[in-house]
């Protein structure tokens, strides 16, 4: 009886146990921040994490445990620096490492600055940021951020402001006031030449992009939207309307705010690494605006944002962006969002609404 009893306990140990789920985010966090560690993508100098949850997303680094002790182990590391190298009032990659920075969930909006919400993230991160990201929406006016600015400053990091020529929040279509055409012909220059000159006067170093994410057909200002891939609108017959009319738009802003004597702004260019609609008219080279107005190139680089999305490391996203990048122009890389939600496996998995 007794090697019976003994026999069915071996059997039972013997069995192969099922694993717990295995915590995808907290490996893909480790994933990116071990590849930026590696040298592979040497040009790729800052990196800022979009810290928020909405919707059925949940990128905030404190989403779980797992996730939080992986972001936390990971810029530990004195590979990722916090202290700006301003060289000629712009900013400069850093002599050694990676800049740390972040969306520091900023309100639904984006630009909801304030010191608790920069200082909160901080404390999760176990790390200070060397910039603060943050959006300026052109919603009832073009208004150059003064207050946001100066708290920013005040707290000893860089403003990071992102110009977004939006007049609401929705996504999917041509904004019904702010038009790339419109800003090329001139119709905002007021407010333009007003925002270039309160960025002037601030005399501190600021960190600038417009139109994030240009090649993203979530955005008013992608090309579909102002021309797609036609050739015969606007300016050069041999150039896709649509990117073409982002350039010189972006161009023109640049060339206003350099007017006002605003040489302490960083100019970025900011792509998504993917981008929509998959069409050759739609690649960022479409969209650059050139080495003489940009300082800094930048990408999204997002895991999965909702459970039931394919999921892919951040090493494989960042590997398929990079070449374009490097190909646009020989500026250091600044991977201005990258985040994942929470994953139950590294596998494609079913959304359920009890998530």
């Amino acid at each position: 009886m007794m090697s019976a009893i003994l026999l069915v306990v071996l059997a039972l140990f013997q069995q192969p146990r099922a694993l717990p789920p295995e915590p995808a985010k907290a490996a893909w966090i480790e994933n990116a921040f071990r590849v930026l560690e590696s040298g592979r993508f040497s040009e790729v100098a800052a990196v800022s994490w979009w810290h928020e949850n909405f919707d059925r997303s949940a990128l905030r680094i404190d989403s779980s445990w797992g996730a939080l002790r992986a972001y936390r182990n990971g810029v530990s590391s004195p590979g990722f620096v916090t202290r700006p190298r301003i060289l000629g009032g712009k900013l400069a990659p850093p002599e050694e490492g990676i800049y740390h920075a972040a969306f520091a969930d900023l309100g639904g909006t984006e630009d909801q600055v304030d010191a608790r919400r920069i200082h909160d993230f901080e404390t999760l991160a176990g790390k200070p940021m060397a910039w603060v990201y943050f959006s300026n929406n052109w919603y009832a006016d073009i208004r150059f951020p003064i207050n946001e600015v100066a708290l920013i400053n005040n707290m000893g990091k860089l403003p990071f402001i992102r110009m977004m020529p939006r007049s609401n929040f929705h996504e999917g279509g041509p904004d019904p006031v702010y038009t790339l055409q419109g800003i090329i012909d001139g119709a905002f220059d007021d407010e333009l030449v007003q925002w270039g000159r309160d960025a002037a006067a601030t005399g501190i170093p600021l960190l600038v992009e417009f139109g994030t994410e240009m090649n993203g057909d979530w955005f008013p200002w992608n090309g579909r939207y102002n021309g797609g891939a036609e050739t015969g609108g606007y300016g050069d017959p041999g150039l896709a309307d649509g990117p073409e009319r982002f350039r010189d738009a972006y161009r023109h802003i640049i060339e206003l705010c350099d007017a006002q004597g605003a040489d302490n702004i960083t100019w970025f260019f900011h792509v998504d690494a993917y981008g929509a609609p998959e069409a050759d008219w739609n690649q960022p080279r479409n969209y650059y605006p050139g080495d003489q107005y940009i300082d800094w190139l930048g990408v999204s680089v997002y895991g999965p944002q909702e459970a039931g999305e394919e999921y892919q490391e951040f090493e494989e996203i960042l590997g398929d962006v990079y070449p374009v990048l490097r190909s646009l122009a020989d500026k250091p890389i600044a991977v201005l969002e990258f985040a994942v939600t929470e994953l139950e496996s590294r596998h494609r998995l079913p959304i359920s609404p009890n998530w």
